[in-house]
């Protein structure tokens, strides 16, 4: 059997952009529930002219009220159309988040502030596969990948969710292959219902895995793939949020 780490070509290039750090008065355009655990919110307005975000998975601050204050949260750019004037984010429903409880009341005309990115970083390189590993949080950077991708690129999602109410449709030109994996939510910190499918998931030449999840969820598929031999290079790991712990997160596994 072929050691994968003799497939694969030199370490993919990361380049780090920096853009300048802005905050944005917006317009709620609209307010969706996309599938029970996301809701979709589409933000407007001038002051999304000049608005950057060149990495898939970059994050923009959301700034939502909770209690007498403001507080800030970590979100996706799911998709941006500069032509429109229009960014849609994707927040994810759970009990307790003040982000989670203003999405679900905001109304059509609030304001929304955001601010950021801060950065960008974009992963390049002799990549001819995508290994996409998350869970529900992970999901809008996940499907703005697929979306963004070409068609002469592979790229296999493992994507756990509550049910099959919370799978999401995509529109790609690139080769895709999706496996939901349902789980409670209750169990989201647990790395045992995405393992199996992991373990058996494709690895040719030329993949590069992006993992998202709970930090040790993230930690756990991460090293199961290079136990397999794929070059910790050709990986990148993320702790979208810490179990037990509000409004924590290990960006770089």
């Amino acid at each position: 059997m072929t050691d994968i780490r003799d497939t694969h070509a030199p370490a993919p290039r990361i380049e780090r952009i920096r853009h300048d750090l802005r905050r944005r008065e917006l317009t709620v355009a609209d307010a969706v529930r996309l599938t029970p655990s996301m809701i979709r919110l589409t933000l407007t307005g001038a002051e999304l002219d000049g608005f950057v975000s060149a990495g898939f998975d970059d994050h923009l601050k959301l700034f939502v009220p909770s209690g007498d204050g403001m507080v800030m949260r970590d979100y996706t750019p799911r998709r941006h159309d500069p032509v429109l004037r229009q960014l849609i984010v994707d927040v994810v429903d759970h009990p307790g988040g003040p982000a989670a409880d203003w999405a679900r009341s905001v109304k059509v005309g609030n304001t929304a502030t955001i601010g950021g990115p801060r950065g960008s970083k974009v992963i390049g390189g002799d990549i001819t596969h995508w290994l996409l590993i998350g869970d529900e949080t992970a999901l809008p950077a996940i499907g703005r990948q697929i979306e963004e991708l070409g068609p002469d690129m592979r790229v296999t999602a493992i994507v756990a969710v509550p049910s099959g109410r919370d799978e999401q449709t995509f529109s790609t030109r690139a080769d895709l292959v999706v496996h939901w994996v349902h789980r409670p939510a209750h169990l989201s910190h647990d790395p045992l219902p995405l393992q199996a499918i992991v373990d058996a998931a494709d690895i040719p030449a030329g993949t590069f895995a992006w993992i998202a999840a709970e930090a040790n969820v993230a930690r756990a598929m991460r090293d199961r793939l290079v136990a397999r031999g794929l070059p910790r290079e050709w990986t990148a790991a993320a702790g979208y949020w810490l179990h037990g712990t509000a409004d924590s997160s290990e960006k770089a596994i």
